[in-house]
């Protein structure tokens, strides 16, 4: 019985009841193993994957993929998503997520996966926690504010490749080299989790493999992420105010029918302890849906090996056609309904100005950059250091730089160029 056809019941002491349920209606009954173990990171894979640029310290008995785990929490690139904007830039309430709180919540989503699956759950969550690293600040917004500015210099910003960027490179913590010193597996997830790159137009990445898809620890990572956010983003924009839960009931299927389930086992409770339930319930759908849809699609494709996975035209962690086709609903809903609001619009002209602002400013006057990204200017161009300077900014921070340079403008200090008066 799929998942996605279960029927609420009429009575039952369980809010999730007829979805949570899939894991006794296991798939193992359909002759589908959910042990994935053979074709996860372990052993000789394991092993080729685990290389470093520079030899890590000897003595230490934590695995690779932990030792990368562990390096990345404690980076300051990963500090700094506490202050980045994940949906809601003006942080009216201290309960809207953040770019960090999104990214633990990803990473609770990736290990249920690889765990259930049978993967490398270190490997997983690792990559769950880095994967947002490279994003700049003013969430998606900043993000294309800086892609503008750097195609007027013949350039493109891609936060994938940025966050490699920023954990070979700016992160410059330890004695003998620069970055973090991550393993191959690692770096590859980070760039090849949510797409794919051909050596012809990224010829500096070829040693990821490129030709091959990502294993199954990396690709889970972007389905695990459309989870989490599907699910904080009704809950912020109903807490905002932005978004009203009978509306949404009408137009996301999936939410409805899992309300329904709640509402069903808790009659009169508060229609918001219904709906935070149904989030919980919905979350957990989408994540059965994931597993067992991967694990069909590994037994379908007679895969044993990570090379039987890399070698396979496709990706295999997908969800089921119709989780898809509700997940494609939910996604359309909130960027008509919440993304796209009148209010957020506001928000987003506002980053996109002073993103666009200080670009152009910085380019024009590279000596009010900092000496750091001055030294880089010679190998890499203004337009690139300008970006990495900004992109690895937190809303605050960016706002008080834009606040320091117009004071300096008026001030006659620096000439007024790109920053208005």
């Amino acid at each position: 019985m799929s998942v996605w056809r279960m029927q609420a019941p009429h009575r039952t002491n369980s809010p999730y009841k007829g979805l949570h349920g899939v894991e006794e209606v296991s798939a193992k009954m359909r002759g589908v193993t959910l042990d994935l173990h053979t074709c996860g990171v372990f052993g000789a894979a394991q092993h080729l994957l685990a290389q470093r640029a520079f030899p890590a310290p000897s003595g230490d008995e934590r695995l690779a993929f932990v030792r990368d785990r562990d390096r990345v929490v404690q980076s300051r690139a990963f500090r700094r998503l506490a202050g980045k904007t994940q949906v809601f830039t003006s942080r009216a309430s201290d309960h809207f997520r953040s770019r960090l709180t999104h990214t633990m919540e990803v990473a609770q989503v990736a290990r249920h996966v690889a765990s259930a699956l049978g993967l490398n759950e270190a490997l997983a969550e690792t990559l769950a926690l880095v994967h947002d690293i490279g994003h700049p600040p003013f969430g998606h917004a900043g993000e294309r504010a800086l892609d503008r500015c750097l195609q007027s210099h013949g350039l493109r910003f891609d936060h994938n490749l940025h966050a490699l960027r920023i954990v070979e490179r700016f992160e410059q913590r330890y004695a003998g080299h620069r970055g973090l010193n991550l393993t191959l597996g690692t770096r590859e997830g980070i760039i090849k989790h949510s797409r794919d790159y051909t050596s012809s137009a990224y010829p500096e990445l070829s040693e990821y493999f490129l030709d091959q898809r990502p294993p199954l620890e990396a690709q889970i990572i972007d389905l695990a992420d459309e989870i989490a956010y599907l699910t904080a983003d009704l809950d912020d924009g109903v807490e905002s105010g932005h978004l009203e839960i009978a509306h949404i009931r009408d137009h996301v299927a999936i939410l409805q029918r899992c309300y329904d389930v709640v509402e069903s086992a808790h009659p009169g409770c508060a229609e918001k302890y219904i709906f935070h339930d149904a989030l919980q319930a919905m979350q957990k759908a989408l994540t059965l849906d994931l597993i067992e849809t991967t694990a069909k699609n590994v037994s379908k494709a007679c895969a044993s090996s990570l090379a039987d996975i890399r070698a396979y035209p496709e990706r295999m962690a997908v969800f089921s056609p119709q989780a898809e086709s509700e997940r494609m609903q939910e996604k359309r809903y909130l960027y008509d309904t919440l993304y796209t609001c009148s209010a957020l619009e506001l928000e987003h002209s506002k980053a996109e100005e002073v993103v666009t602002e200080l670009f152009e400013f910085w380019v024009d006057e590279p000596s009010e950059l900092p000496d750091g990204y001055i030294a880089e200017i010679e190998s890499d161009g203004i337009a690139r250091v300008v970006a990495d300077y900004i992109a690895g900014m937190t809303d605050h921070f960016i706002l008080l730089q834009y606040a320091e340079v117009r004071r300096s403008v008026r001030s006659g200090r620096v000439p007024m160029r790109s920053i208005a008066k």
